[in-house]
């Protein structure tokens, strides 16, 4: 009887620590350290770098072309009370170079920005703004979409139906 559940004892021991090995596969014959990897990346926190690769992998046509510190921030407002966290600018093929000669690199004209910020209502606020500002100039009215802390800006060059690519990727941020 003894020996009976020494055996059972070691056998549920040895499943045990085969279940903990590294090299565990999951159902889809992918060693568990990879798929750990996978799910670290997918799971990463959200940042106006991370919402732009998820963006960009609908909307093959925006380019990264920047990332905003406070060092060369035109707004002054990265990490200020409120404001965002994050941001990057981007540029999106279908907009013409003639459009946007003359504008800096890193202007929404040329295809967008991505601002993350601390909570939902700071993006928001932020969208509110720039709509409330950009309303009666409309050389500088952009498409906005705030997707819960991300604030996805999009440059008016883009159709409607262009821009609203961009609404769509944004409603799959999470």
């Amino acid at each position: 009887m003894k020996r009976n559940l020494t055996i059972a004892a070691a056998a549920l021991l040895i499943t045990t620590l085969a279940a903990c090995s590294s090299t565990k596969a999951d159902t889809s014959g992918t060693p568990a350290s990879l798929a750990a990897a996978k799910q670290d990346t997918a799971s990463k926190p959200l940042t106006a770098r991370t919402a732009f690769d998820k963006i960009s992998a609908s909307v093959a046509s925006a380019k990264l072309s920047g990332t905003v510190t406070a060092e060369n921030d035109p707004n002054h407002l990265l990490g200020r009370p409120s404001q965002y966290t994050s941001k990057v600018t981007f540029s999106d093929s279908r907009i013409s170079a003639d459009d946007v000669s003359g504008t800096d690199k890193g202007d929404v004209d040329r295809g967008g920005a991505i601002e993350f910020f601390a909570t939902p209502s700071d993006a928001k606020a932020r969208a509110e703004y720039i709509q409330t500002v950009t309303k009666s100039m409309p050389a500088l009215s952009e498409y906005d979409y705030v997707q819960g802390a991300t604030l996805v800006r999009v440059s008016h060059y883009l159709t409607p139906k262009q821009a609203g690519e961009y609404k769509a990727a944004a409603a799959n941020l999470g």
